[in-house]
C-alpha cells in the first residue's frame, strides 16, 4: 500500500547527500535488503550519549493517533523504508542497535552492573530515539558492519551528572559548583556540605564504562563478529533539557567543549567525528536558559569558525524546526517533545545527514 523504492547494495556516499540535498527528510531511503555486511572489514561503531531524549520517547503506534509512527506512514507516507510490503518493520541486517544502562536500584559506586536494554537488528520494536533515522543513514553509507551503541539514562545534566573529567569548579551566584569528582553539586563556602549519594561526572564514567564494556564482548553484541576489530566513528550527541538552570546554561558551552575532546581522548578515537543536536522546545519559541543552551551547542559546531579544531569534525544540528505542538502528537509532554514519532525520525535524520558530510569531509 506504500510506494516503494529499489534496493540498492550500496549507495555511493556523493549520491546519498545529493538526495538529502533533494529531500529534507530522507524519503528516498532505499528498503533494507536484508543482507548481512562484510563480516571480514572492522565495525564502524557510533556511539550515542545524552539524556532521556536520546534514551526516546517516539512512539510508533496506533495507526489513528497523530503523531506515531504508524500514522505518519499510513495517512502521510512517509519513510516508506521502515515498512515492508507486507507493513511489518524492517529490519537491517547489516546495522546492530545496542542500548546499555545503569541498572535501577544498583549503589551508584558500581558501574560494572549495566542493563541490556535492546541488543538487536536494527528495527522498531516499542518507543525509540533518533538511533532509527541515524542508523538507517549509517547502513546505506558502509558496506562494514554498523553498531548503534547507545550508552544512556534519562534525567542527566552536562553540568553535573555528564560532568567531564578535567571539569574544574567555579562561583556562580555566591556558590561554588562541583569540579568532576566533587559532592555536592554546590555549596557555599565556609558552611558545611550536604553529601548525596552520587558525585559530578559519575553518569559519564558509568556510561563510558558501560560502552567499552560492549566494546570487548563484540561476539556477544554483534552477531557474526568474526574478531575483525572496530573503529570508534563517531559520536552523537543529543541532551540540554536538565542544565535549564542560571548555573550549568552559563557553563553548557565550556563543559560540551571538553566533553568533546574527554570522549574522543578516553576511547582514543582523535578522528571520530562528532554531531549533536539542540534542544528544541517549543520549538522558534524556546527561550530562558533553554535557548542559551541551544546557542552554546551551535556555537561549538564546526563551521561556526568559534573553535577552528572543531572544522569538518563537528556539526550541530538546530533541531527546532523539528518540533511538533501536543495538538498532532500523541502526548503532550513537552519535555518528551510530546512523544511525536515525526520529531525522534527527523532529529535522527538530520543528525545522519551531519554525519555523512562529515565522513565525506575526510575522503
Amino acid at each position: 500500500m506504500f510506494q516503494r523504492y529499489a534496493t540498492l547494495n550500496l549507495l555511493p556516499l556523493l549520491i546519498l547527500l545529493l538526495a538529502f540535498a533533494a529531500t529534507a527528510v530522507c524519503e528516498e531511503l532505499p528498503d533494507p535488503d536484508g543482507q548481512p555486511a562484510a563480516q571480514d572489514k572492522p565495525v564502524k561503531v557510533f556511539i550515542l550519549l545524552g539524556q532521556s531524549n536520546m534514551l526516546g520517547f517516539g512512539r510508533p503506534s496506533p495507526a489513528d493517533q497523530p503523531g506515531t509512527l504508524e500514522y505518519l506512514i499510513k495517512e502521510k507516507r512517509r519513510y516508506p523504508h521502515l515498512v515492508d510490503d507486507d507493513g511489518q518493520w524492517t529490519e537491517r541486517q547489516d546495522v546492530r542497535f545496542v542500548h546499555v544502562m545503569d541498572k535501577r536500584g544498583v549503589p551508584f559506586e558500581n558501574m560494572d552492573e549495566f542493563a541490556d536494554m535492546k541488543n538487536q537488528w536494527l528495527t522498531v520494536k516499542g518507543n525509540f530515539g533518533p538511533e532509527i533515522g541515524f542508523g538507517h543513514i549509517m547502513g546505506h553509507l558502509h558496506e562494514e558492519p554498523v553498531l548503534i551503541l547507545k550508552a544512556c539514562i534519562g534525567n542527566r545534566s552536562l553540568g553535573w551528572d555528564l560532568l567531564p573529567p578535567g571539569s574544574e569548579r567555579y562561583e556562580f551566584d555566591g556558590k561554588t559548583y562541583a569540579g568532576y569528582k566533587d559532592n555536592p553539586s554546590s555549596w557555599v563556602e565556609g558552611e558545611p556540605k550536604k553529601p548525596v549519594a552520587w558525585y559530578a561526572g559519575r553518569q559519564y564514567d558509568a556510561d563510558t564504562a558501560h560502552a567499552k564494556a560492549v566494546l570487548q564482548n563484540l561476539d556477544k553484541y554483534y552477531p557474526g563478529y568474526a574478531g575483525q576489530g572496530y573503529e570508534i566513528t563517531g559520536f552523537v550527541f543529543w541532551q540540554g533539557h536538565k542544565d535549564q538552570n542560571p548555573a550549568h546554561a552559563s557553563r553548557y558551552e565550556q563543559n560540551l567543549v571538553r566533553f568533546i575532546k574527554t570522549l574522543r581522548k578516553d576511547f582514543e578515537s582523535p578522528a571520530a567525528k562528532f554531531v549533536l543536536a539542540t534542544i528544541a522546545f517549543e520549538g522558534n519559541a524556546l527561550k530562558g536558559h533553554g535557548l542559551t543552551i541551544a546557542k552554546a551547542q551551535l556555537a561549538v559546531s564546526g563551521e561556526a569558525g568559534k573553535y577552528p579544531e572543531f572544522q569538518g569534525n563537528v556539526k550541530a544540528i538546530d533541531a527546532r524546526p523539528f518540533w511538533r505542538d501536543k495538538s498532532v502528537s500523541p502526548s503532550g509532554q513537552g519535555y518528551h517533545y510530546n512523544h511525536n514519532a515525526e520529531t525522534y525520525m527527523e532529529v535522527g535524520n538530520a543528525l545522519g545527514r551531519a554525519m555523512a558530510e562529515l565522513l565525506q569531509a575526510q575522503k
